[in-house]
């Protein structure tokens, strides 16, 4: 569930994109994959818009996006280190 936009620290998400390299890209990408799928008509509410192949598997963003529940796109199983499996 979406944190409401009066909780947010926009400022401190700010500074922690401009820490991670790439970061900025990455969003402007993610949001691109958002317009597209706008455009074609596609009712994304209630869903997050998520990668064919999880990047931390190494997937890439050439691969595709599908749509998928929060719950399904957030979750998954990880190892013991914490990184997914």
């Amino acid at each position: 569930m979406p944190i409401p936009a009066s909780k947010r620290n926009y400022r401190h998400e700010a500074a922690l994109e401009k820490k991670r390299p790439g970061a900025h890209e990455a969003r402007m990408e993610r949001q691109r994959a958002r317009r597209a799928l706008d455009k074609k008509g596609v009712d994304r509410t209630g869903k997050d818009v998520a990668h064919k192949k999880a990047l931390a598997n190494g997937g890439s963003n050439a691969d595709g996006y599908v749509l998928q529940s929060p719950k399904k796109n957030r979750s998954f199983p990880r190892k013991s280190n914490h990184k997914p499996k």
